[in-house]
């Protein structure tokens, strides 16, 4: 594998002010984004965006992220905790995944900082990771054309699931009755994110761990690009088998 080539500067204001493009008066209305109330939603009592979007946020969350030269030295995997399960103010998994953050600087951003700590060490494997799996499941997508199906794929198990909308139903909408699953679905439909750990539950639920629902179908509810939630939980790639069961008693956070 060749070198990753080093990502190019970020955009900055300086940069934009020295740029004019003529806009039509039109401009807005043509090709502004609508507001959700544009779009038909009911925003009464809609409570603040979790993660608000954007590059600069982006950029922002990073910089909060690297100024922990102490956990970027001496880095392990985190301890899980039930506050783990929470949005992170430093959290960087939703902007990697819509493009505001580049995985490229976001690597050597944490590779240089490493070998300044460290007096030029190279960085563990561990502390990319998180990040490498992500890539490598958007590689195996990539020369995949059915990586999304089942029938016709031929790294994934052929299984005969059920077939039941009114389950399939009840898990999407945090209905199921099991108060681990259901506060999964809820906040992943609230805030649009869950932990992984929380991904791999819900998914484990809605496959081979409760219902018997094809993974296809949950795509549809949470599509997880480049995750392994999915493909641990239905044994699309039988060399990754591991059999994880969350313990939600163990785990759950105190009403």
């Amino acid at each position: 594998m060749e070198p990753l080539e080093i990502p190019v500067e970020t955009i900055t204001s300086e940069v934009i002010e020295k740029c004019t493009t003529p806009l039509s008066d039109d401009h807005d209305e043509k090709y502004g984004v609508p507001s959700l109330e544009e779009l038909g939603f009911d925003t009464d009592g809609l409570p603040s965006a979790v993660w608000p979007g954007g590059e600069t946020e982006a950029l922002t969350r990073l910089e909060r992220h690297l100024e922990r030269k102490a956990w970027v030295a001496n880095f392990e995997r985190p301890r899980m905790n039930a506050n783990s399960l929470l949005a992170s103010p430093t959290g960087l998994s939703p902007y990697l995944r819509f493009g505001c953050l580049s995985c490229r600087l976001f690597y050597f951003k944490l590779t240089d900082l490493y070998k300044k700590v460290k007096k030029n060490s190279s960085p563990p494997l561990s502390l990319y990771g998180q990040l490498l799996w992500r890539e490598f499941f958007y590689t195996a997508a990539t020369n995949n054309p059915r990586f999304d199906k089942m029938e016709g794929n031929p790294i994934c198990v052929q299984i005969p699931w059920d077939k039941n909308p009114e389950a399939l139903a009840k898990w999407a909408e945090g209905r199921t009755g099991f108060p681990w699953i259901d506060a999964i679905m809820t906040q992943l439909r609230q805030e649009g994110w869950i932990h992984h750990l929380a991904r791999h539950a819900v998914a484990c639920f809605l496959t081979r761990g409760d219902l018997w629902i094809s993974w296809e179908e949950g795509m549809k509810v949470s599509v997880l690009p480049a995750n392994v939630a999915w493909l641990y939980f239905e044994e699309l790639y039988t060399f990754f088998y591991t059999f994880y069961i969350y313990h939600q008693v163990i785990h759950e956070i105190d009403a």
